[in-house]
């Protein structure tokens, strides 16, 4: 009986612990709810008053828009996404680019092949023909990457606020241009053709435009378009063009080419004849991209002097008058006489030394013993 009444005491005990144990556990929970409660209301009040205190003043006026900003744009223009406005160059060469959104032109060399064989390329080509796939299989990954930058930037700068129609069409004509023998065979020579003499054939690379800063979001959406370019990508409505122009510029080659497609703000031109025929884009990529940016501007070669200003200017050398010169020295550089005749020598008939006199029992010196 004692065992039994012990034991019962000791599971009761144990059941009162336990309980104690469960109610401390819900207070400490039902404190830490209290608590996070306080601090959820503390943080609503504080937000709140914040809400009200900015919202009783007046917001400060916006700064009116001055320079680039005031100006109208063509929608195609990249340089609304920028923050400072910069003033825009003006280019002296007749290639290049007249103005934002439009591309320069270059003269074209003689036809490489003969009348007949220019005829049936035409014919072949009568309508809108889509370029072959663009591959960068044989050029090097740094050619790659310079190449993939060179084409994002003009992809971006040229058509930033664009659709993807109209990206992936300015990259098409970037690539057509490689292809074609009347422009460089890599892509950032395309892009930046005519930057060293302030004649760009894409104005971005003239005019300011890449000093400044790039939206970020923009830049990615244009590398993507370069990248599908460069992997093969073929944008096919604009077929074989090499130019375009937006709806406000109106270049001087508008009516000398052919227009294929209009996509979003431009419109797209390739030349006539057979320049513009598949069977011009012959050349092959194989890399040598230059690197990206703006060529370094042409260092013109010096000027040559006239003999005559030279010797207007140049110092007259120290000359010594005939009654300066001394007795001692009167005679310095004049012949000295060839000695008399003996009667077992002639007379020389030269100042030269003497032929040298080689005894018999030495004349074989030297020579191999066999």
């Amino acid at each position: 009986m004692a065992d039994a009444a012990r034991a019962l005491r000791y599971g009761g005990g144990m059941q009162v612990r336990r309980q104690t144990i469960r109610r401390l556990t819900r207070a400490w929970i039902a404190l830490v709810a209290i608590g996070l409660g306080i601090l959820a209301l503390l943080a609503a009040q504080g937000a709140w008053r914040a809400i009200a205190a900015h919202g009783a003043g007046d917001p400060p006026p916006m700064p009116a828009p001055a320079g680039y900003e005031a100006e109208d744009h063509f929608p195609g223009a990249a340089l609304l996404y920028t923050d400072v406005a910069l003033p825009v160059a003006s280019t002296a060469s007749d290639g290049a680019a007249p103005a934002p959104g439009v591309t320069g032109t270059i003269a074209l060399p003689a036809t490489p092949v003969s009348p007949s064989l220019a005829a049936a390329a035409m014919r072949a080509d009568a309508g809108v023909v889509a370029a072959a796939p663009f591959s960068t299989k044989s050029a090097s990954s740094v050619d790659r990457a310079r190449a993939l930058e060179c084409l994002t930037a003009a992809i971006y700068y040229e058509a930033a606020s664009e659709p993807d129609a109209g990206q992936l069409a300015v990259a098409q004509v970037i690539l057509n241009r490689v292809r074609h023998p009347a422009f460089p065979h890599t892509v950032c020579g395309v892009v930046y053709q005519g930057s060293e003499r302030s004649g760009c054939q894409f104005s971005f690379a003239c005019d300011g435009a890449m000093a400044r800063v790039p939206s970020r979001a923009a830049w990615i959406r244009a590398a993507r378009h370069a990248g599908m370019a460069l992997a093969g990508y073929v944008y096919a409505p604009v077929g074989l063009a090499t130019h375009y122009h937006t709806y406000a510029v109106t270049p001087a080659w508008n009516r000398s080419l052919v227009m294929t497609d209009v996509v979003g703000a431009h419109l797209f031109h390739r030349w006539k004849g057979y320049w513009g025929t598949s069977a011009a884009f012959s050349a092959p990529y194989r890399g040598g991209e230059p690197v990206p940016g703006p060529h370094m501007p042409l260092i013109a070669p010096p000027v040559a002097t006239s003999p005559a200003l030279i010797a207007s200017v140049a110092p007259v050398p120290p000359m010594t008058r005939p009654e300066q010169v001394q007795p001692g020295y009167a005679a310095s550089g004049s012949s000295i006489a060839p000695p008399a005749a003996t009667p077992d020598k002639a007379r020389p008939t030269d100042n030269l030394p003497a032929a040298p006199q080689v005894l018999d029992r030495f004349k074989d010196s030297g020579k191999p013993l066999l």
